[in-house]
């Protein structure tokens, strides 16, 4: 049996928009379950190395694509290319919950160039 490389990335984050938890992750994907707290919204940002699939389980999702606004429905889902400048907002009461899917060479939290954050994060943070 070989013994598995250092994995430095959270299970479960907690952020100012909500939080996070890392369900499964192997070479060339992870899944993370996202929670988002109503009116709030992650940084406008892209990912140099990732594409991301997000499906809405709960609520509905207000997505920024490339300056394009969409709203993604419970049971709806959104396909994020590489290098696309995305974002989610929760415009809802209650919380936003939906499942991202990565995939890509490189997925760590560090590949995030953001180009907007209402928390004043740069782009590492």
């Amino acid at each position: 049996m070989t013994e598995k490389a250092f994995d430095s990335s959270p299970r479960f984050d907690r952020r100012p928009w909500g939080t996070f938890t890392v369900l499964d992750e192997a070479d060339g994907f992870k899944v993370k379950r996202i929670e988002v707290l109503p009116g709030k919204r992650l940084s406008y940002q892209k990912h140099a190395q990732r594409a991301e699939h997000w499906v809405v389980v709960k609520g509905t999702a207000k997505v920024t694509l490339d300056d394009r606004e969409i709203r993604v429905e419970t049971g709806q889902a959104i396909d994020i290319a590489v290098g696309a400048a995305h974002r989610v907002e929760n415009p809802g009461p209650e919380p936003l919950v939906f499942i991202e899917v990565q995939r890509g060479g490189y997925l760590g939290e560090d590949d995030i160039v953001r180009l907007q954050d209402d928390f004043g994060r740069k782009s590492n943070e």
